[in-house]
Protein backbone atom coordinates (compact mmCIF):
# COMPACT_ATOMS: atom_id res chain seq x y z
CA UNK A 1 0.00 0.00 0.00
CA UNK A 2 1.20 3.25 -0.58
CA UNK A 3 2.02 5.81 1.91
CA UNK A 4 -0.53 8.36 1.64
CA UNK A 5 -1.86 10.90 3.91
CA UNK A 6 -4.56 10.46 6.98
CA UNK A 7 -6.91 13.48 4.63
CA UNK A 8 -6.05 11.38 1.50
CA UNK A 9 -7.47 7.98 3.32
CA UNK A 10 -9.95 9.44 4.91
CA UNK A 11 -11.77 10.69 1.59
CA UNK A 12 -11.35 7.68 -0.59
CA UNK A 13 -12.52 5.45 1.87
CA UNK A 14 -16.29 6.79 1.72
CA UNK A 15 -16.53 7.72 -1.75
CA UNK A 16 -15.29 4.15 -2.44
CA UNK A 17 -18.23 2.74 0.04
CA UNK A 18 -20.85 5.01 -1.08
CA UNK A 19 -19.85 3.67 -4.54
CA UNK A 20 -19.70 0.04 -3.88
CA UNK A 21 -23.26 0.43 -1.95
CA UNK A 22 -25.06 2.23 -4.73
CA UNK A 23 -23.77 -0.18 -7.39
CA UNK A 24 -24.92 -3.06 -5.13
CA UNK A 25 -28.30 -1.28 -4.26
CA UNK A 26 -28.77 -1.17 -8.19
CA UNK A 27 -28.28 -4.64 -9.53
CA UNK A 28 -31.13 -5.54 -6.42
CA UNK A 29 -33.18 -3.28 -7.79
CA UNK A 30 -32.75 -4.91 -11.18
CA UNK A 31 -34.12 -8.06 -9.76
CA UNK A 32 -32.00 -10.06 -12.28
CA UNK A 33 -32.46 -7.98 -14.71
CA UNK A 34 -29.79 -7.06 -17.61
CA UNK A 35 -28.06 -3.78 -16.73
CA UNK A 36 -27.10 -1.70 -19.55
CA UNK A 37 -24.11 1.64 -19.99
CA UNK A 38 -23.52 1.07 -16.37
CA UNK A 39 -19.85 2.57 -16.44
CA UNK A 40 -21.14 5.31 -18.04
CA UNK A 41 -24.01 5.76 -16.16
CA UNK A 42 -21.99 5.80 -12.79
CA UNK A 43 -19.28 8.03 -13.99
CA UNK A 44 -22.07 10.39 -14.90
CA UNK A 45 -23.88 10.74 -11.62
CA UNK A 46 -20.73 10.91 -10.11
CA UNK A 47 -18.85 13.53 -12.32
CA UNK A 48 -21.88 16.37 -12.83
CA UNK A 49 -21.97 16.47 -8.54
CA UNK A 50 -17.93 16.56 -8.29
CA UNK A 51 -18.02 18.91 -10.57
CA UNK A 52 -20.51 21.46 -9.11
CA UNK A 53 -18.88 20.67 -5.37
CA UNK A 54 -14.75 21.66 -7.02
CA UNK A 55 -16.32 24.99 -8.68
CA UNK A 56 -18.00 26.04 -5.92
CA UNK A 57 -15.28 25.27 -3.30
CA UNK A 58 -12.99 27.11 -6.08
CA UNK A 59 -15.49 29.83 -5.98
CA UNK A 60 -15.57 29.65 -10.28
CA UNK A 61 -12.36 29.52 -10.75
CA UNK A 62 -11.19 27.45 -13.51
CA UNK A 63 -7.95 27.22 -13.32
CA UNK A 64 -8.03 26.29 -9.57
CA UNK A 65 -10.75 23.59 -10.13
CA UNK A 66 -8.95 22.10 -13.07
CA UNK A 67 -5.71 21.97 -11.09
CA UNK A 68 -7.86 20.60 -8.09
CA UNK A 69 -9.39 17.92 -10.56
CA UNK A 70 -6.11 17.02 -11.96
CA UNK A 71 -7.28 17.99 -15.18
CA UNK A 72 -6.58 20.60 -17.95
CA UNK A 73 -8.71 23.58 -18.16
CA UNK A 74 -10.46 22.75 -21.39
CA UNK A 75 -11.32 19.68 -20.78
CA UNK A 76 -12.69 20.68 -17.41
CA UNK A 77 -14.42 23.65 -19.79
CA UNK A 78 -16.18 20.81 -22.08
CA UNK A 79 -16.97 18.80 -18.79
CA UNK A 80 -18.71 21.76 -17.53
CA UNK A 81 -21.05 22.04 -20.91
CA UNK A 82 -21.62 18.49 -21.19
CA UNK A 83 -23.63 18.46 -18.02
CA UNK A 84 -24.96 22.08 -18.17
CA UNK A 85 -23.16 23.61 -15.03
CA UNK A 86 -21.30 26.43 -16.97
CA UNK A 87 -21.81 30.07 -15.89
Amino acid sequence: MEDESAPERASVGPIRACVHDTVTAYFQHLDGQASHDLHRMVIEQAEAPLLEVVMRECAGNQTRAAAALGINRGTLRKKLRQYGLED
